[in-house]
């Protein structure tokens, strides 16, 4: 197959190119770096540098592909700490210029990237962009096949707490207890993506993934242990105080705001209600494996 994947080689982009070009397919890689060219062409895959933002640019990449891949990069649009940015503005408008593409090209089957909480568009916080682009794209002429993929939280966020985590030995948040949530590994991501490529494209699906199920209380045994912090604590406060602290830091007040909101949801479990009453096979990586890469990235950190 002919395959165009968005989001150049983050997280998930990466080991989805790898296992793409492994599996014999031509794969060609978006980017909007011109650095990242020689190492998209390594793997295997075709660069095509230019921005998800430019219409002609998606069109003229998505011709003649047999699928394409599509997501939305927090990244790609700003800085969570720029207080100017209309995140949902900038969602919509993505989601848009991927319909007018695929639309233009005449490309008829897709995979979106989505997100846990993209079900509805009610108490699932920052998430709520998600849900958009979905809904954007359910616009489409319905011979155009698509496939939603919503991951849950990832184990690689956990690397953003490194700060608290060095400084005080605390994860500090606005839920937590024992009680259970899902969490998946992008490798599970990229895995599940490249194997929905393969199978039948038929109208419009949803697909939830997740690795594993842990609560707060275990991530924090778990790594604690392995980084020689054994009592590393997940400290649970107010969710006014948690947005205080957002804010005080510089973060985008809708971006610090929803993501209390988000967390409110965790605690409860009504973020998770849709996961659970579809809930998939979990995937290869448990916490145990991610604590191990999680080990090295702090000693390397802490060399720094």
């Amino acid at each position: 197959m002919k395959i165009v994947l968005t989001g150049s080689l983050g997280n998930i982009g990466k080991p989805l190119t790898q296992l793409l070009v492994e599996r014999g397919h031509e794969i060609k890689v978006i980017s909007s770096k011109e650095e990242r060219a020689s190492e998209i062409e390594n793997l295997g895959a075709v660069a095509a540098v230019g921005s998800i933002k430019d219409v002609e640019f998606l069109t003229e990449t998505f011709k003649d592909a047999d699928a394409v891949y599509l997501m939305e990069a927090w990244e790609g649009i700003g800085s969570l700490f720029d207080k100017e940015i209309d995140f949902l503005a900038e969602f919509k408008n993505i989601g848009q210029n991927y319909v007018k593409a695929v639309q233009r090209s005449g490309v008829k089957k897709i995979i979106h990237l989505s997100s846990i909480g993209a079900h509805s568009d009610k108490g699932n916080g920052s998430l709520l962009v998600h849900y958009n682009v979905e809904q954007i794209l359910q616009t489409l002429p319905k011979d155009i096949a698509i496939k939603f993929m919503r991951p849950v939280g990832f184990f690689s966020n956990i690397y953003r707490w490194l700060p608290t985590i060095e400084s005080q030995g605390k994860i500090i948040q606005s839920y937590g207890g024992s009680h259970k949530e899902p969490w998946v590994s992008p490798y599970d991501i990229a895995a599940t993506i490249a194997e929905e490529m393969e199978k039948p494209f038929r109208g419009r699906t949803v697909h939830y993934i997740a690795s594993d199920e842990v609560s707060p209380e275990e991530i924090v045994n778990t790594l604690g242990k392995i980084i020689g912090k054994p009592d590393l604590e997940w400290k649970v406060i107010p969710g006014e105080e948690l947005l205080n602290q957002m804010l005080s830091a510089g973060v985008n007040e809708w971006i610090a705001k929803g993501m209390v909101a988000m967390q409110k949801a965790q605690g409860d479990g009504s973020l998770y209600e849709d996961f659970y009453a579809n809930k998939p096979i979990l995937g290869k990586v448990k916490l145990e494996d991610f604590a191990k890469e999680f080990a090295y990235i702090y000693k390397e950190n802490k060399l720094k």
